[in-house]
């Protein structure tokens, strides 16, 4: 269809409705441009964006660095495939792993495919180097995961929409309570390669775990040699007012911090074995992931045994080097990690026998409520704040980390006027 008239909101949402797949249910907005924390509409309406592409533009919609990165790479090489070697692969691995601690990393592009790759390394390091029968393999995971949206990630998923039709499943996998160390050490088997779970359930509800947790479930993985696995993709790289949502727990993280490593034998560690990320290591502009590792656990990928073409692409990782850059050079951890609980301290002043809870970590937060929430994200549209519903009964509030406070206390009147 070709027009030389701008199509009106009205048509543009006919148009998706009548030939793209109904697997979607958006709030009737039709974005046409971003800035910031910002959104424009078609019709010229402007929105504070609280949901920040569920994390991936935690660096503000269309930041000036990384587009200009994207752009000044796009006019090089975008592809190479890993046919050959390119010029931007080894810088990326060196600013994440520098970044991050890890010694290792694996690029991917969707979070779905990083997951993935977790679980092939998690199986085939259980059977190379913890002795596991083939095919026995286990992989413990949590009620209420959200890791992605493929066959064999729907497998262990709770949700039953995510799965109805969708069979038949992988095996390999035991489901536990979100946060029950007891239930984790009940489902240890000689056959478990690894433990796979989020530090904060962010699909399931902005759901926070017991202090303590992700330690000592980092400890029993150590004792029973397991591989603990994190999955950041949405709470991680700043989101939850740290680089990783995971080093909340720790009880010793100015040390972890400054080493990026385990603390010394005899004290427990909150760095989990495996990293998985996605999202916001690109801000927004392109489809990167990548699972980080120790070099050891990583071996474990040879020549030909897994691989992307698109994954580790020039164009990928020079915007993800630059993403990584402009979120701690510009501060946008620190801001969450003090906007944050500020954010979430008013919230809580709200005034509404329907507000079961609120909860949340930095700028990762959400409110439950005795009922279905989606009438309350429309109400908040019309005023200019875009918000989600999950899992029916949780607003969903996840701000770009570079929000001002001034914006904040914009929305808070707004969520006043509607929730109160």
């Amino acid at each position: 269809m070709s027009t030389t008239t701008p199509l009106s909101q009205h048509d543009l949402i006919a148009l998706e409705d009548q030939y793209g797949a109904h697997n979607y249910k958006p709030l009737n907005i039709v974005v046409a441009s971003a800035q910031g924390s910002w959104v424009t509409d078609v019709d010229g309406n402007k929105y504070l964006d609280c949901l920040s592409a569920y994390s991936a533009v935690n660096q503000g919609h269309c930041h000036p660095k990384i587009l200009a990165t994207m752009l000044e790479q796009a006019q090089k090489v975008t592809l190479s495939s890993r046919a050959f070697r390119n010029d931007q692969l080894p810088l990326f691995y060196e600013t994440l792993c520098q970044l991050t601690g890890y010694q290792s990393a694996i690029p991917m592009n969707s979070g779905a495919e990083a997951v993935e790759t977790a679980v092939k390394l998690a199986r085939k390091w259980g059977y190379e180097h913890k002795g596991i029968a083939a095919n026995q393999a286990e992989i413990i995971v949590c009620e209420n995961n959200f890791h992605g949206r493929t066959t064999t990630v729907v497998s262990f998923s709770t949700e039953a929409d995510y799965r109805k039709n969708f069979g038949p499943f992988t095996p390999g996998f035991k489901v536990i309570p979100f946060g029950d160390l007891a239930a984790l050490e009940a489902a240890i088997t000689p056959n478990t390669c690894a433990f796979l779970f989020e530090p904060i359930q962010g699909e399931a509800g902005i759901n926070i775990p017991p202090q303590g947790f992700i330690q000592g479930a980092i400890a029993l993985c150590k004792q029973h040699n397991v591989l603990s696995m994190a999955d950041e993709i949405q709470c991680g790289l700043g989101r939850a007012g740290a680089l990783f949502a995971f080093e909340a727990d720790c009880t010793n993280r100015s040390q972890c911090l400054a080493t990026k490593q385990c603390p010394p034998a005899g004290m427990q560690c909150c760095r989990p074995d495996v990293v998985i990320l996605g999202k916001a290591l690109s801000g927004g502009f392109y489809p990167v992931s990548a699972v980080l590792t120790s070099t050891e656990m990583m071996s474990v990928f040879t020549p030909g045994i897994h691989g992307s073409t698109f994954g580790g692409n020039p164009l990928g990782c020079a915007v993800a080097r630059t993403a990584l850059q402009v979120l701690t050079d510009e501060g946008m951890i620190e801001n969450a990690a003090t906007l944050g609980p500020w954010f979430l301290k008013q919230l809580k002043t709200i005034q509404n026998p329907k507000i079961k809870e609120v909860r949340g970590r930095g700028l990762m937060i959400g409110i439950e409520m005795t009922e279905k929430v989606r009438p309350y994200c429309e109400q908040l549209k019309t005023l200019g704040v875009l918000c989600k519903e999950t899992h029916d009964v949780v607003i969903r509030l996840t701000p770009p980390l570079i929000i001002s406070k001034a914006d904040l206390e914009w929305a808070l009147e707004r969520l006043h006027q509607v929730l109160a």
